[in-house]
């Protein structure tokens, strides 16, 4: 029986994957269970932020195994206490509450907003409604489907969770009429990935941030694909000049091991109490290590004038493809308009030549490593204008 033969049989069919065994990797470069090998432009969508297996995360992953892998959250670890210590450095937040994914994150997040304005304005006031975005993309439980802007997902799970308002992206009369007394938060993503990698207009941005100022309302920004150095800052917040209440990270922030965070500032730091959340692996000592190995690469001196180098690099390369229509998105998170080829075919053809992408609706998709080297730019960019002609 084949590996995936043997997968089918036993594992629930909630993917639509690729034939693909993937057997190991190194650097840029991921190899399959008959030896073939692929630049991988996707980072396992967006996660494997220094590709595979860097030595200084494997290293440090590597030791903390050999340390302690698991603790109660009744208990501290010294990896755990560095890492939020980094994090707070780089991102300029005091506290944060540690989970396992976006979903997780971003629960947290929804969970300190409702709970910030029932603190201070009282059960009566119903002021839970929350603002998102249509597009927008928040996760797979039942709380952050309901969140996600998009009708493709609300189905089947009925009833979903209540309380959730869409605003159109980009739309600011839409955002001022359906701002009022009952919205306790605005929560969306500087760049829309699954909803196609769109960039939100600065303006947008600033009309978002002066409303919530006005009427005590938080601002939640999801950087769980946008964050940990994608976009050529750490975070994208930084780009648009604003600092949210809350940010919630995920993603590539770890390496590769699950992890979600929520970054909440001085006025909602202190809004969850001991009994209000938890989760059993959240802060795990192997998800730690890993995260403060990236963190601390990524924010060291000249990695992101990197990032935004290759960026512009690969943007122009692709720009100039005769078959590209258009490239949209921010840093290394790229968004390609294909003129008439199909999104999907193109993908699944690049697979055929060893080049791993992905989709984000109509556009084909990269996400490639931080890290990666010009000439694996070169590499899969010779592979695609192939694939394009």
């Amino acid at each position: 029986m084949s590996t995936i033969e043997k997968f089918n049989e036993h594992v629930m069919g909630t993917y639509g994957r690729y034939p693909l065994v993937m057997e190991k990797g190194e650097g840029r470069i991921a190899t399959d269970e008959d030896g073939k090998t692929y630049i991988d432009f996707g980072s396992g969508i967006g996660t494997n932020s220094l590709g595979y297996c860097d030595k200084d995360w494997a290293d440090a992953v590597c030791a903390q195994a050999r340390a302690v892998q698991h603790t109660s959250n009744y208990y501290y670890t010294k990896v755990q206490a560095d890492f939020a210590a980094k994090l707070a450095e780089v991102t300029g937040y005091d506290k944060m509450f540690f989970g396992n994914s976006g979903a997780e994150a971003n629960e947290c997040a929804i969970k300190i907003a409702r709970k910030y304005s029932f603190d201070k304005y009282g059960k009566d006031a119903k002021r839970y409604n929350i603002i998102t975005l249509v597009n927008s993309f928040h996760g797979r439980t039942l709380t952050t489907l309901s969140a996600t802007g998009q009708e493709v997902f609300h189905n089947y799970f009925f009833p979903f969770t209540e309380g959730f308002i869409n605003v159109e992206a980009n739309n600011i009369d839409d955002l001022r009429a359906k701002i009022d007394d009952n919205v306790c938060a605005v929560m969306f993503e500087f760049v829309q990935g699954e909803g196609g990698v769109n960039p939100l207009d600065k303006a947008f941005v600033d009309e978002i941030f002066k409303l919530c100022a006005e009427k005590d309302i938080l601002t939640i920004a999801d950087e769980v694909q946008t964050g940990a150095g994608r976009t050529g800052t750490f975070l994208a917040s930084e780009q648009y000049g604003v600092k949210p209440n809350i940010t919630t990270l995920a993603k590539g922030v770890a390496g590769g091991v699950p992890v979600g965070i929520c970054l909440a500032d001085e006025k909602c730091s202190g809004v969850l109490v001991p009994g209000t959340h938890g989760s059993t692996f959240g802060g795990n000592p192997l998800a730690c290590a890993g995260g403060l190995a990236v963190v601390s690469k990524v924010s060291s001196e000249g990695f992101l004038d990197e990032v935004r180098a290759k960026s512009e690099y690969l943007r122009k390369k692709l720009a100039e493809i005769p078959e590209v229509e258009g490239v949209d998105g921010l840093g290394l998170m790229i968004g390609i308009r294909l003129k008439t080829k199909n999104a999907a075919e193109v993908c699944k053809a690049c697979l055929e030549n060893g080049l791993l992408t992905l989709t984000a609706k109509t556009k084909l998709r990269l996400l490639p490593p931080l890290n990666i080297t010009y000439d694996d730019i070169d590499g899969g960019l010779e592979i695609l204008r192939g694939i394009l002609k």
